[in-house]
C-alpha cells in the first residue's frame, strides 16, 4: 500500500492561484496525493475566470471553494505533508501551526486576477498560471518523496518554485 499525501496551496483570498493548484494535483496526483486550498484573508468566492478555465480544461470544480487557512490548523483536519504558498504575500505572513512539521516551499506566482485588460488578455494570464502550476505540480509529483531525504526532498521543492526544474527526478 502506497502512501497518500496531503497537500496545502496557500493564496490570501484562495480564489485563483491556490485553487488552480488544488484542482490540478488533485488530478495530476491522483492517488499519490490529496490536495486542498486556502486563504489568509479568504475571498469567499472562487473566481470566475479560475473556474471557467478549470471546467474548459476538465476539472471537477463542484468542490472548489474560498476558505480559511483556520480549517487546516484544527485538530480534526487533514493532516498535511506539503504546504506551498503560492503568492508572495502569503508567504510573508505568519502561518498557522500545522501539525505533523509539513514539508513547506514557495512557489510563487503572478496574481492574473490582478490583470487589467480585454476578456483575452485576462483568459491568458489566467491559463499562464495554469500552465505554469501544472508543469511545478507534474514535477512535483514526478518526483520518489519516499527514497529521497528530508533536506533532499526541501531542495527540490525550492528548485520547483523558483522554475529550476530538476532534469532528473531520481
Amino acid at each position: 500500500m502506497t502512501k497518500t499525501y496531503n497537500v496545502l496551496f496557500l493564496c490570501t483570498g484562495n480564489s485563483a492561484r491556490s485553487i488552480l493548484g488544488e484542482a490540478i494535483m488533485n488530478a495530476e496526483g491522483a492517488g499519490k496525493f490529496h490536495a486542498y486550498s486556502a486563504g489568509s484573508r479568504p475571498a469567499g468566492d472562487v473566481n470566475p475566470y479560475a473556474l471557467a478555465l478549470l471546467k474548459r480544461v476538465g476539472h471537477d470544480v463542484s468542490s472548489l471553494r474560498s476558505k480559511s487557512w483556520d480549517e487546516f490548523a484544527l485538530p480534526d483536519a487533514p493532516r498535511m505533508d506539503f504546504v506551498f504558498t503560492v503568492c508572495d504575500q502569503a508567504a510573508a505572513e505568519e502561518c498557522p501551526f500545522w501539525p505533523g512539521q509539513p514539508m513547506t516551499a514557495h512557489w510563487g506566482l503572478a496574481d492574473p486576477a490582478a490583470v487589467r485588460g480585454s476578456e483575452a488578455e485576462i483568459t491568458l494570464a489566467f491559463s499562464e498560471t495554469y500552465r505554469m502550476l501544472r508543469q511545478r505540480i507534474s514535477t512535483f509529483a514526478s518526483l520518489p518523496i519516499a527514497s529521497l531525504d528530508r533536506m533532499s526532498l526541501k531542495n527540490r521543492l525550492d528548485e520547483i518554485g523558483r522554475d529550476a526544474i530538476p532534469v532528473s527526478t531520481e
